[in-house]
């Protein structure tokens, strides 16, 4: 270990060869001994038998059968095999390299100033870069060259000065700690040689009470228990010898003398201390005797004036109180008959009070005299069974206000319907009638009249749904059997269920008026028997719903009236959420779903719902949702069926599609304008608008007829021309069928919209299938398709772009969330324009290739070749002219003109022919000339294309090849 040291201390740095710290490390080696655990400095060990027993705890581990020790760096021993000694063994280890050699000295601990150079570090260091004499320097502290470290300026200079205040404040105070100290130091000096008996000043001086025994001072010091007995006469009983027992007992007698003494002379030493205080006290003790005496005689003299005001004044004034107590007594009897006798007429007056229906007078007597007996008149014996009689009669109070309210309620909702013809100021009879009811069902605190209520009014609402049905159908002439719940058995058409439907909102109207005019009542009435003047001021600035309450002192708590208000609440929202589901089944029964309803019942249908919504919601503030979502079902059932009609009219309408163009209706033309000039939406304001759409519907059945009326060649659409085919009007037509009907309809406008989408993605599909895919050969049975069936469909799809912003922003001002689609559909339909414009483009250099492929630079010009490609090109004007825009074509026409020079370099590089003005040069300027002679004439191509440009742009690119 000692060598290990020595080749540490050799690596390390120079940091490490300071003389300061190598004392510091030489003082730490003597220091250590087994006295002392190096990783636990602590700890102390007063024998070697500590140590061993704590290295065998903390530097110990066993493992199975074996101990490894561990103590030294890193919990590994060097003196030890890793693998583990026995026990005997490991005691033996420990005595001879823990214990013996310990004294001699551990390594010292590893700290900052042992670390060394580390090689890999200094190798790879990115600063130092690379480095000549590395492996011809001596390894040691001089490896790598010192650098100075500046000083930090983060850390201050400590001097002397910073601990002058301290030392000044300090100072003061240990001074006087140290003197204090000295001074009992020596006191406890003086103590130490007075007691050694060097200094006696007086012969009580040395005396203490240390040597009298403990025993003695005790209080609980009995002389019967044979141990204190023994403790106090030490081997008395052991002398057999009588002599030796009275010399023993001499002895003793002598100490316990001595003992006394002892006492005596302390007793004597406190006396003398205490004498002073000992004559003061026998000096005062006669002044007190002087005042005690004087006292007395005072004392006699009160007692002697005070028994003469008690004969004088105390007596009568006592008699007079008693006469007055007398006297209020008697007053307290004859308020108490008084009290009797008015407490024996509440049985006659409750009989009036319930005779008049002022059952709250009625219950606060019962209340009142209630109290009355408990309080006032308890142990009566006259009113012993009264008590027991107002307990019944509030009992009977109780049944008799909610039978009476079960009965004006069944009355007030049961009243025939035209009865509010005649309601004028109010929908509510006996007004007066129900404020008593109420109030007296609130003060007894009967909450669940609010509950009997709605019970009650739902059974009217399910009675008189019931009548109108049977009142409906004994009107018609059908046979119809009714269920068990009063609703027919399906058998009743669309229209006889809307009229149904009509007449009942009316009817169910009426009861929820009556309802909440109710419920009102109650409201004012519980805003009243809680206190509150809301109530009397709303009143008062509505005479229509004037309440004559009953003025009475507020008896509901706070709690009470909104527990009231909140039954109240939902009172009016369960009765017209029950409506709402009862009509609801009406609307959404079988019947329907097997029924065909036109949009013109559907839209009676949504007023009549819409009426009956905005009337519920004025009464209870709550939309009818359950009814607005069953017609929402029947309004999409008409979607669907109106939109699988379309698409499926659309698909046949395709197939049978020849790729002809029409002539336009004067109908079709008129609704063009229309939409033109307004707003798409306005179809189905404008009473005009619905004859463009049966006008240009009735075109397609007058065909081939006498009576057709005039058309037109050309749709125009903002000036513009449109050549169409037939399918493109009829899907304009359907487009503004979906738009009308979601103006109609809007609760199912986003539907219509998105099913709008999906006939535009269909019509584009099926129509690429027929056209660009060659469908229409075989299922229309056209020979084959040409440019100008390709022309005709990239207009209509041109027509249906135009609309499609218009439909998007009816449908967007109608349901914001529905026209996530229209966009991709603008994309299709635009690419789909593209591919018609390349196809026709390729249509025309098949043909112009077929030409040039047999084409030879040689006379006579211009040859046959370029001959066929003018007629293909004059072709193409002539089928596509009448039909695309001028762009359009022009656009068409570059495509067709930048293939043919293409094609043409080509077939001059196949044929080896160069700008090298030959005779062969010649021929190719002809044939050019001719070429571009004839797109000059048709005006295909756009101005600054159609100059000389082609002669030089293909000899170049020629050469460049």
């Amino acid at each position: 270990m000692m060598d290990v040291a020595q080749d540490l201390a050799e690596s390390t740095s120079d940091v490490t060869s300071n003389p300061k710290y190598s004392k510091f490390t030489e003082i730490k080696y003597e220091s250590i001994s087994w006295e002392s655990c190096y990783y636990c400095p602590c700890l102390k060990f007063a024998c070697i038998s500590d140590f061993v027993k704590h290295l065998r705890e903390r530097h110990c581990t066993r493992e199975g059968g074996s101990f490894v020790c561990r103590y030294g760096f890193n919990g590994v021993c060097p003196s030890l095999p890793l693998d583990g000694v026995s026990d005997r063994d490991y005691d033996a280890h420990v005595n001879k390299y823990h214990v013996n050699q310990n004294s001699r000295g551990m390594p010292p601990e590893w700290s900052v100033f042992s670390a060394a150079q580390n090689l890999p570090a200094v190798l790879n260091d990115p600063l130092r870069g690379k480095q000549v004499n590395l492996f011809t320097k001596k390894w040691g502290a001089d490896f790598v060259e010192k650098s100075h470290i500046p000083p930090s300026t983060y850390l201050p200079e400590i001097t002397y000065h910073d601990f002058e205040k301290y030392i000044s404040k300090i100072g003061k105070r240990y001074r006087r700690h140290d003197h204090f100290t000295m001074q009992q130091n020596l006191h406890r000096e003086g103590e130490s040689l007075t007691c050694n008996g060097i200094v006696s000043t007086s012969p009580t001086h040395g005396v203490s009470l240390v040597a009298v025994p403990e025993i003695f001072l005790k209080e609980s010091l009995n002389l019967q228990n044979a141990s204190t007995f023994s403790q106090v006469f030490p081997g008395i009983m052991e002398k057999s010898n009588g002599e030796e027992r009275r010399k023993t007992g001499r002895v003793v007698q002598e100490k316990l003398s001595h003992y006394l003494d002892i006492v005596e002379v302390k007793i004597a030493q406190q006396v003398s201390q205490k004498s002073a205080s000992f004559f003061h006290a026998m000096t005062s003790q006669d002044a007190i005797m002087t005042e005690m005496q004087e006292a007395a005689r005072r004392v006699q003299a009160l007692r002697a004036a005070l028994q003469m005001l008690h004969k004088s004044v105390v007596i009568d004034t006592f008699r007079v109180l008693c006469f007055a107590k007398r006297r209020q007594n008697f007053e307290d009897v004859l308020d108490k008959l008084c009290l009797m006798a008015t407490v024996h007429k509440t049985q006659p007056m409750l009989q009036l009070l319930l005779g008049t229906q002022d059952y709250v007078a009625a219950l606060d007597l019962i209340g009142t005299t209630q109290e009355i007996l408990m309080q006032e008149l308890n142990g009566v014996h006259c009113f012993k069974h009264l008590p027991m009689q107002l307990v019944e009669m509030e009992k009977l109070i109780d049944k008799m206000l909610t039978s009476e309210f079960v009965k004006y309620v069944t009355g007030d909702l049961n009243r025939p319907l035209s009865d509010m013809l005649k309601e004028t100021d109010s929908t509510c009879a006996e007004e007066d009638k129900l404020v008593c009811i109420v109030m007296g069902l609130l003060r007894k605190k009967n909450f669940s009249f609010v509950d009997t209520y709605k019970e009650e009014a739902i059974n009217s609402i399910r009675a008189i749904i019931k009548q109108q049905i049977i009142e409906f159908i004994s009107t018609s002439e059908r046979e119809i059997c009714l269920t068990g719940t009063g609703e027919e058995a399906q058998d009743l058409s669309i229209a006889e269920w809307i009229s149904l439907l009509d007449k009942l909102t009316v009817a169910l109207l009426v009861i929820l008026e009556r309802v909440q005019a109710v419920t009102y009542i109650m409201g004012q009435t519980t805003a009243a028997a809680g206190g509150s003047n809301h109530g009397n001021q709303s009143i008062a600035e509505n005479n229509e719903k004037a309440v004559n309450l009953i003025d009475s002192e507020a008896f509901l708590t706070e709690a009470d009236r909104a527990c009231v208000d909140q039954k109240l609440s939902e009172l009016m929202d369960v009765v017209c959420q029950y409506c709402h589901r009862r009509c609801a089944n009406l609307v959404a029964p079988q019947s329907l779903e097997k029924a065909t309803a036109t949009v013109e019942e559907l839209c009676h249908l949504s007023s009549l719902v819409e009426e009956f919504s905005e009337a519920c919601e004025d009464i209870c503030g709550i939309a009818a949702v359950p009814l607005k979502m069953t017609l929402k079902d029947q309004a999409i059932k008409f979607a669907n069926r109106f939109h699988s009609e379309r698409k499926h009219k659309l698909g046949l309408l395709l197939d049978a599609e020849r790729w002809r163009k029409v002539d336009i209706p004067n109908e079709f033309q008129k609704l063009i304008d229309f939409i033109e000039e307004n707003d798409i939406s306005e179809l189905t304001v404008k009473r005009s608008s619905t004859s463009f759409l049966s006008g240009a519907t009735s075109y397609w059945h007058y065909e081939d007829a006498t009576e057709m009326p005039p058309a037109s060649p050309l749709l125009l659409v903002e000036s513009v021309p449109y050549t169409l085919v037939g399918t493109a009007l009829l899907l304009v037509q359907m487009l503004c069928e979906y738009c009308r009907y979601g103006q109609l309809l809007p609760i199912v406008a986003g539907y219509l919209s998105r099913n709008v989408v999906d006939l535009l993605r269909t019509f584009n599909s099926r129509s690429c299938q027929l056209v660009i895919g060659i469908g229409a050969v075989s299922v229309a049975g056209l020979k084959k398709i040409t440019s100008a069936n390709l022309a005709l469909l990239s207009r209509a799809l041109d027509l249906i772009l135009w609309l499609l912003p218009k439909i998007k922003a009816h449908f967007e001002s109608l349901d914001s969330t529905s026209v996530a689609g229209y966009e991709i559909v603008e994309n299709d339909y635009r690419g789909h324009i593209k591919e018609l414009e390349n196809k026709i483009s390729t249509i025309v250099y098949e043909l112009v290739a077929l030409q040039l492929n047999s084409w030879d630079a040689r006379p006579p010009i211009p040859s046959q070749s370029f001959r066929q490609i003018s007629r293909h090109l004059v072709s193409l004007h002539k089928a596509i002219a009448p039909i695309l825009p001028e762009k359009q074509m022009q656009t068409i026409y570059s495509i067709v003109h930048r293939n043919f020079k293409d094609k043409l370099r080509e077939k001059l590089l196949q044929l080896g022919i160069v700008k090298n003005g030959g005779p062969q040069q010649g021929v190719v300027t002809s044939e050019l000339t001719f070429y571009m002679e004839t797109l000059r004439t048709l005006k295909a191509l756009p101005v600054e294309e159609l100059d000389d440009d082609i002669l030089e742009n293909i000899w170049e690119f020629n050469s460049c090849q």
